[in-house]
C-alpha cells in the first residue's frame, strides 16, 4: 500500500495533482486544505506528500489522496470514520486547517462545523459523537511548516517534543518553548500525557 510520495508535478489540476515518481506518475487527490499549501508550486518542481490508500469492493480503482503532514493524514483516517463521511465527501469537506476543526470538534462548536463544506446539522452532531476527545492533539498542528527531525526520546518531555515536532508540524525551538510555557503553568505534570494536555490548553486559551 502506498503511503508516501515524493516526486516532480506534472499536471496540476483543481482537485487533484499527477506526481511523477520513479518513471510512474500518480494522480492523486488533492484536498482544499493542501491545495492552499501548493498553489505556490509550479509543473515540473518537486512534492512530497503522505499518502491515504482508498480501495473497497464498491470502489475497486485506487484513489489516492495526499496531505503535507503525516498528522493531517492521521486525522482524515479519524474523520472519514463518521457515519455519512467517505474519503470522497472528506476532500471535499476539509475547506479550513485541520487545528481549527479539531478545536471546533473538542469545544462542540456545531456552527463551526456546519461551516465545512457538505457538512449539515445532522452530521456535524455525528462528527461530534464519533471524535470527541479524540482529535484535541491535531488542535496543536502548525499549519504553516513543514515537519522537522525530532530530538532522540529521552523522558517525558521528549516524547512530546517528539509529537509536536514531528507529527504536527512544530520547529524544535518553538515546541521546547510551548512545553516550557506549559511546565510553568503546572510544575506537578510528571507523563507525557499530562504534558501533552497542558500544552493543548495553552493553546486553546491563547
Amino acid at each position: 500500500m502506498i503511503g508516501y510520495l515524493e516526486g516532480k508535478i506534472l499536471k496540476k489540476e483543481n482537485d487533484r495533482i499527477l506526481l511523477l515518481t520513479n518513471h510512474v506518475g500518480y494522480e492523486i487527490l488533492i484536498p482544499a486544505i493542501v491545495r492552499k499549501s501548493i498553489d505556490s508550486k509550479q509543473v515540473g518542481d518537486q512534492l512530497a506528500l503522505y499518502i491515504y490508500y482508498h480501495q473497497t469492493e464498491r470502489q475497486p480503482k485506487p484513489t489516492l489522496i495526499g496531505f503535507n503532514l503525516e498528522a493531517e493524514r492521521e486525522f482524515f483516517r479519524h474523520f472519514i470514520s463518521v457515519e455519512d463521511i467517505g474519503p470522497m465527501k472528506a476532500v471535499q469537506s476539509l475547506t479550513v486547517p485541520v487545528r481549527e476543526i479539531a478545536r471546533a470538534i473538542e469545544a462542540r462548536d456545531v456552527a463551526y462545523l456546519k461551516r465545512l463544506k457538505g457538512i449539515g446539522n445532522r452530521t456535524a452532531q455525528k462528527i461530534l459523537a464519533t471524535l470527541e476527545g479524540k482529535v484535541a492533539k491535531f488542535a496543536l498542528i502548525h499549519e504553516a511548516e513543514k515537519p522537522c527531525e525530532p530530538p532522540p526520546l529521552e523522558d517525558f518531555k521528549e516524547q512530546v517534543l517528539d509529537v509536536l515536532v514531528k507529527q504536527l508540524g512544530h520547529k524544535v525551538k518553538e515546541a521546547r518553548k510551548m512545553i516550557a510555557a506549559a511546565l510553568k503553568r503546572n510544575a506537578d505534570i510528571t507523563t507525557a500525557e499530562e504534558l501533552f494536555e497542558e500544552v493543548y490548553r495553552g493553546e486553546v486559551a491563547s
